[in-house]
């Protein structure tokens, strides 16, 4: 078993730091946005029913699901193209 050495740790370190920041901020958005088409909605007015309680959280969670999915393009290109700068001699 190959061990990494010392600038190896280091750009990996760094990829999984930049992956990490990159869905932070997706996440962030994902939730900003959720938020602002269920206020354009009013999402609450639908709470009136036993079904319209029930199903709210999983409508929720798919609709945000979606838009974070949307942004792994995105989140890929980045780290990525920040991969293609590092030295890996």
């Amino acid at each position: 078993m190959t061990h990494l050495t010392a600038l190896e740790l280091e750009n990996w370190l760094a990829l999984y730091a930049a992956a990490g920041i990159c869905c932070a901020i997706a996440a962030l958005l994902s939730i900003g946005v959720i938020l602002v088409e269920l206020r354009q909605e009013r999402a609450w007015t639908r709470l009136n029913t036993l079904e319209g309680v029930i199903l709210a959280l999983p409508r929720t969670w798919w609709r945000w699901q979606k838009l974070y999915f949307l942004s792994a393009p995105m989140t890929l290109t980045i780290v990525g193209t920040f991969a293609l700068t590092l030295a890996w001699d």
